[in-house]
């Protein structure tokens, strides 16, 4: 079963699951951001990638300069280790990076959790590759993606034990849009899959394409 399928099976049985008022809500939530321009100003292909530093979970810090000279990159922006959707990326993400390490490259997740939270996510679902908090989105919106929570899915949000902010250590219910890039040894942009529907993902294998497509102009 491909991501996708796995992700719509996710959203058609959460949805299913809900009562009149929940699911009237959640779809009202979906709707809105339909309708916003999340997403209109984020960094595409050809585009040249945002350095940054960040900690990681194991105390230390990454910069995209120094990964960068160890081979091209793959960066997942995901919302946080509580979401369903970035789950079951985790898990595809998992199983490929062999491939991904074979052809060269790494792979890295970015989310705005606090530090002690991505160590967390990274041990709960034994995460293979190194997670880096960006706590403030500071580097999502330099990326430009960064977006908010519907208010009308807030209190389902607390609702379900979900408190953004208290997770990300700030007041705001602000989340990285779902956005995975493919950064060459130059820092540029050679792949990017950015969707605002924050329950699609990018197949892993546009991925290995993308990196296949590197390897083969080396």
């Amino acid at each position: 079963m491909s991501l996708s399928e796995q992700t719509q099976e996710l959203v058609n049985n959460f949805i299913n699951g809900l009562d009149e008022h929940d699911k009237a809500a959640i779809m009202g939530g979906f709707e809105t951001i339909r309708n916003t321009p999340y997403g209109v100003d984020a960094l595409r292909v050809g585009d040249q990638a945002k350095d940054f530093r960040l900690p990681n979970a194991s105390g230390g810090e990454q910069t995209l300069a120094l990964l960068l000279k160890e081979g091209p990159l793959v960066i997942s922006f995901y919302r946080g280790g509580w979401c369903p959707y970035c789950n079951l990326e985790f898990k595809a993400l998992s199983d490929v990076l062999p491939k991904i390490n074979q052809l060269g490259a790494k792979l890295i997740g970015i989310s705005p959790e606090l530090p002690d939270n991505s160590m967390s996510t990274k041990e709960k679902h034994q995460l293979p590759f190194d997670v880096l908090s960006d706590v403030g989105n500071k580097v999502a919106r330099e990326y430009g993606i960064v977006m908010d929570v519907p208010p009308s899915m807030v209190p389902l949000y607390i609702k379900w034990g979900l408190n953004v902010p208290r997770t990300n250590g700030d007041e705001s219910w602000e989340l990285p849009i779902p956005a995975t890039y493919v950064i060459d040894e130059d820092g540029k942009v050679t792949f990017a899959f950015v969707n605002k529907n924050y329950t699609e993902r990018c197949e892993p294998a546009e991925i290995i394409k993308a990196l296949q497509s590197l390897a083969d102009a080396a």
